[in-house]
Parts: C-alpha cells; structure tokens; sequence
C-alpha cells in the first residue's frame, strides 16, 4: 500500500516521552509527570454532574457549530474576561482545539501556502500544516523577547501567522500593545491572523489580553482543557470572522459532523464552574513557585519568564547539546518524565527541556527532589 508523502510528518515527541514513562510505570517504577500538559485535576464537579443527568437522554448529533446555548456561554465569557462583545454566531464549538486549527487552516489556506509561527512553538502546528500540504515557516524568536515574535520578524512571503500567548513551552505573554502591533503588521503583509489562546485564565500577573480586543480580523482558538481541566473530553472553540463563518460551517458538517454532543453538554456547565477553576489555578500557582525555587537548585538556571499556562522552558545548553538523551537520561534515573524541546524547536531545541507543573503539588515538590539529587550525582 503507498503512503502519501503529506502523511510523513514528524511524531509528536511528548506522547513518545509519556509512552516510555507508561512502560517504566508498567515495570512496577513510580514516574513523576513532567512532561505532558495536562491538568492532573478531573473536569469540574458541575461538569460531571450535568452529564450525569444528561445520559438518560438521547445524545445524538447537535448542529454542526455547536449547541446554541454553548456558543452563547463562551460568547458571555468573552464579555466578562475581556470586556468583548461577541455575536454567539460567530463562537464555532470544536473537537478540541486541534480540531478548530483544522478547520481554521482549510478555511483559510490553499495547499503550498506558507504559515509563519514563533519557534520555539506548539509542535502540532507544523505537522497539521504538513499534513494538509501546507508550508510551516519558523521564526526564530528570542530569550530578550520572551520568545514571542516582533513585527519586524514577520516574513514578507507568507500567507498566514499563528500567534500563541501564553506560549507553548515558554509560558511567556503577548501585552495588548504587542498583540496590536502584530496584528497590524500580519495585515499589512497580506497575513490571516490566528491566535491560539487555549492558556487563557493560567496566568500569574497581569491577565491575558485576546487578539479580539484588538482586532475582529483573526481567527481566535480556544478550549475547555487546561482552564476547566477538560483535556480528554475532547471539545473546544473558536471564534470566527463573520466573513468566514459559512465557510466553516460547510467544512465542519462534512468533517466533523458535530462535535462530541455529550462534551458539549459537561463544558456548557464548566462555564458556572469558575471557582473550581480558580482553585486549581492556585494550585498551578504554588507549583510554579516551587519550580522557579527548585529548578535553579538542581542545576537549570536559565529559564523564560513562566507568566502564564504551566510550564518551565529552560535552556540546557550549559549541560547538554543532545535535550532527548538528556530526558532519557533524567527518566530513567531520577524517575521523571521531561519533555526534549526539539519538539518545539527543530533547530535549537536539541539545548532545551520543558518542564510541566500540572499535577498535584506533592508531586511537583517530589519530582524536583529527584532531580537535585540526580543532577547532583550526574
């Protein structure tokens, strides 16, 4: 049977690095999880309790964008966060946000066209691009500019910009000012513009901004996994450009059909479950203290500045040129299970590691522990 070379894209590293700690686990070793980014905590108790009452009814096909009330809750979301007022029309209820990118990149884009992102970046941008024939173009951000891009590294020769605030694996954060900026530059280069802010509500200082409080030229994705700790239920959003609903609403009916109907009904009663929500957050919050405390201790002391989402992005050069040796290293020694950044960096990533503080606090507290110790033994 033939394979189509589209189809040949790289694997997505973190499954491969949570794989090995599966087997480690199955070998009878306990692992501390570092590496994925998962909220360790069950979607919110209103969530599942709605479900539960759901199940005696049918839960068959919903409307191809979504169940109308949950497209009105995320719309009152963007009015209490931001201050945005959003037609509920435009809200396009996903199978998670991998699923929003997908119809995002066909409405959007034509087979060879170029898409520019921040390295280092969300390693599934460019292997859904290269899936759908399209070309990913890397931008080789900074450490001096919280490895989010600038205007001026915009190229002039591509079709499309994806931004990310709060970035993946740097957790860094695009201010309002610098949203504008980009936006505007992205515009005058002939660029569609989209943002993805799935980290939105995991900040630890000022909050988020949304690409739509300074644009309604951009497609805006979202979803109810790491904010309402909603990772396996498989439903997100995005908010669309009224000119291109239609065509949005065309491919989802012939892609997706719906999204799962019995996750659209848990995330509707997410939205009333905020302060759940927040609890988490401060736990996620007292991790990353513990991390900014314990890493430098066990030896990473060159880190991106963590303002939002739950990861620790750091630079190991001083310690390695070969970041997948080093987690494996770090796996099988120390028991923890770290993600190599050349998952986020094709060219520079072989010199980084990220780290996720997700899970419990105990665990956090212990994996770095283990660390200290066996980067002090190394």
């Amino acid at each position: 049977m033939r394979h189509s070379q589209r189809g040949q894209v790289d694997p997505f590293i973190v499954m491969d690095v949570m794989q090995a700690a599966a087997d480690a686990e199955a070998a009878g070793r306990r692992i501390i999880h570092m590496e994925v980014g998962q909220p360790g905590t069950a979607a919110p108790e209103g969530a599942r309790a709605a479900l539960a009452r759901a199940l005696s009814q049918p839960l068959g096909y919903t409307v191809a964008l979504g169940l109308p009330r949950l497209r009105q809750g995320i719309a009152g979301l963007y009015r209490r966060w931001y201050g945005v007022e959003l037609d509920p029309a435009r809200v396009v209820v996903t199978s998670g946000s991998s699923g929003a990118f997908i119809l995002a990149f066909s409405a959007l884009f034509d087979a060879g066209d170029r898409v520019a992102m921040g390295f280092p970046g969300y390693p599934s941008y460019r292997q859904i691009l290269r899936a759908m024939s399209l070309t990913p173009v890397g931008i080789p951000t900074r450490a001096e500019d919280r490895f989010q891009p600038r205007p001026g590294d915009l190229p002039q020769d591509a079709q499309g910009l994806i931004l990310a605030s709060p970035g993946n694996p740097s957790g860094t954060v695009l201010r309002r000012d610098e949203l504008r900026t980009l936006a505007e530059g992205a515009q005058a280069r002939g660029m569609a513009l989209i943002s993805d802010e799935i980290y939105h509500g995991l900040s630890y200082g000022e909050a988020c901004h949304s690409a739509l409080e300074v644009t309604d030229e951009v497609f805006v994705i979202n979803s109810f996994s790491k904010y309402f700790s909603m990772t396996g239920w498989r439903v997100g959003w995005m908010v669309v450009p009224e000119s291109h609903l239609r065509t949005v609403e065309r491919l989802a009916q012939n892609m997706f059909i719906c999204p799962p109907h019995a996750s659209q009904v848990a995330a509707l009663a997410a939205l009333d479950c905020i302060a759940e929500a927040e609890a988490n957050l401060a736990v996620y919050a007292e991790n990353r203290r513990l991390m900014l405390e314990g890493l430098p201790k066990a030896g990473f002391t060159r880190i991106a500045p963590p303002e939002g989402a739950f990861y620790i992005y750091a630079d190991v050069s001083g310690l390695t040129g070969d970041s997948v040796a080093l987690a494996a290293q770090i796996l099988e020694g120390a028991g923890v299970a770290v993600t190599p950044g050349v998952d986020f960096d094709p060219d520079r990533g072989a010199r980084t590691l990220r780290f996720s503080y997700a899970r419990s606090t105990a665990e956090i507290a212990e994996g770095l522990d283990r660390l200290a110790a066996f980067m002090a033994a190394r």
